[in-house]
């Protein structure tokens, strides 16, 4: 099975890598969504439904804002530990 890690940066293309993230889940990959270096901008019904559907398929989601991993269940994970991820998957998605 192939990893796929798709790395969010960006604060306006956060609803983008989920969305991608979950497309990624339905073709048979591994996911692992990385949120750096900010909290969630918005987080609506939707977004929320998402990452649940992203969790129930079981992708992983990491972030390095304490404030996701504390509002939003993130697994926290550190920018050493990011590239740790980043360096065993097979495509890596940036946002």
């Amino acid at each position: 099975m192939k990893k796929v890690c798709v790395v969010i940066r960006d604060i306006a293309q956060q609803y983008e890598g989920l969305r991608t993230s979950l497309g990624a889940l339905l073709d048979a990959v591994e996911i692992q969504m990385f949120v750096l270096n900010h909290e969630i901008a918005e987080m609506d019904e939707a977004f929320q439904d998402n990452m649940e559907f992203l969790d129930e398929m079981e992708g992983e989601r990491f972030s390095n804002n304490s404030a996701n991993v504390e509002k939003y269940g993130f697994r926290h994970v550190t920018l050493k530990q990011t590239a740790e991820y980043l360096k065993a998957a097979d495509v890596i998605i940036p946002f």
